[in-house]
């Protein structure tokens, strides 16, 4: 018996769907502009200054002259027995295990009363004015991190200082002159607050455009069910939009690791005793301040180890504690 040939001379249909004729010249140019020219651009100005660092880690270079010697470990030996910068690893690891909790955990706050934590009866909406609390919420983000920490060491002055006037007028005078960013107890609580003060904000804003995507049919069961704002929070909120969290939490642990426009204007130095001394200070005073880039950029290369280390945990949570897009029974 004869076989019957395919139509179109012959050739299976997969291999006429994806002949060379296809690939036109339009394309082509799409490819090459929409993923070519992206992927080249991560790999010169991200890949290689990644392991143009990692290389420099490995040499005993000064940063201000063409000559450098491979050292090998040398700069991490040091490294990891110098207690200045396990100090200031110690302050970092604690920002990036309370910054976001925190900071998270206020704008879901935000968000829900906003979106969803209005009246328990009629249709679903946030509070009375919910718009206004936005706008106020979102005010310290447009503000740049630089004059953010400028004026609140204005309001820390300790004789000055917004902050110490207002409760001294209150009758604490226990803090007429107290210096909250000169006290070891109190340096990195307040550097803290700033820092979410700063930043809660634009987080709301993120989860309230995540909260207007849930369908208000599932409030409403919620409510018919008796689930009190708490209750529909955790169950509806929360499960249908953790890739949102899961996001937000990555980018604000990144930047608890760094951190250093806020840390260096309002803890110069690293704050009193080093209290407040975080790893990108300690790089930027080896490196410029010492003229130890070589020493440096091993410091970098742990802070970016120490980052997607971070990252790596928050996705294994996430996917170990089943972080799927379903609401909680």
């Amino acid at each position: 018996m004869t076989a019957i040939a395919p139509p179109g001379g012959g050739k299976p249909a997969a291999a006429r769907r994806f002949s060379r004729r296809d690939l036109t010249f339009d394309k082509i140019s799409l490819m090459v502009v929409f993923l070519g020219v992206p992927v080249a651009c991560y790999i010169i100005f991200v890949v290689s200054p990644f392991l143009q660092a990692f290389y420099y880690s490995l040499t005993d270079w000064s940063g201000f002259t063409p000559e450098r010697h491979f050292t090998g470990l040398s700069n991490y030996r040091k490294l990891f027995t110098d207690d200045i910068f396990l100090h200031a690893m110690r302050n970092s690891i604690t920002l990036v295990i309370v910054l976001p909790i925190v900071t998270i955990v206020l704008a879901l706050i935000l968000a829900s009363l906003v979106t969803v934590g209005g009246l328990s009866h009629g249709p679903v909406r946030g509070l009375r004015n919910s718009s206004f609390y936005r706008v106020v919420s979102f005010f310290p983000y447009v503000i740049p991190a630089i004059i953010i920490g400028i004026m609140w060491s204005q309001i820390y002055d300790p004789s000055n200082g917004i902050l110490n006037g207002a409760l001294t007028k209150l009758g604490f005078h226990r803090f007429e002159s107290y210096p909250w960013l000169g006290d070891e107890s109190t340096a990195m609580i307040a550097t803290m607050f700033v820092i979410v003060w700063g930043l809660v904000g634009f987080y709301m804003v993120l989860f309230v455009a995540a909260i207007k995507g849930v369908p208000s049919e599932l409030y409403d069961s919620a409510r018919i069910d008796g689930a009190g704002r708490f209750r529909t929070a955790v169950n509806v909120t929360i499960p249908l939009i953790r890739d949102n969290i899961q996001t937000a939490y990555i980018y604000m642990g990144i930047l608890a690791l760094d951190a250093f426009v806020y840390m260096d204007v309002l803890n110069p130095g690293g704050g009193p005793n080093n209290s407040t001394l975080v790893m990108s200070q300690r790089l930027f005073t080896t490196a410029f301040t010492k003229g130890q880039f070589g020493y440096a950029c091993a410091m970098g290369v742990v802070l970016a180890v120490i980052t997607r280390l971070f990252s790596a945990v928050v996705f294994l949570v996430n996917r170990l504690t089943g972080g799927t897009n379903d609401v909680a029974e």
